[in-house]
């Protein structure tokens, strides 16, 4: 289980602000840190990969529980 250094709650917003929010958060974190964020927005699953391919930061897991998107990324 990978450690977790921030968790963010942004579910009920929808699209493009979870992945906005999350940037946000991340732009005050250091490389090799990792983010944990859930969303209810289904788009956040396309969104989280597509800046995870763009910025090299790295996708560690994309999972869905009970209408909850999970998207944990490890800083580049």
């Amino acid at each position: 289980m990978t450690e977790v250094d921030l968790e963010l709650d942004l579910k009920g917003m929808n699209c493009p602000l979870p992945l906005l929010k999350a940037k946000q958060a991340m732009s005050k974190m250091q490389s090799g840190e990792v983010i944990r964020v859930e969303a209810t927005d289904p788009s956040s699953v396309r969104d989280f990969a597509s800046f995870a391919r763009i910025s090299g930061h790295e996708l560690l897991v994309s999972d869905e529980l009970n209408g909850v998107f999970i998207h944990t990324l490890k800083l580049k």
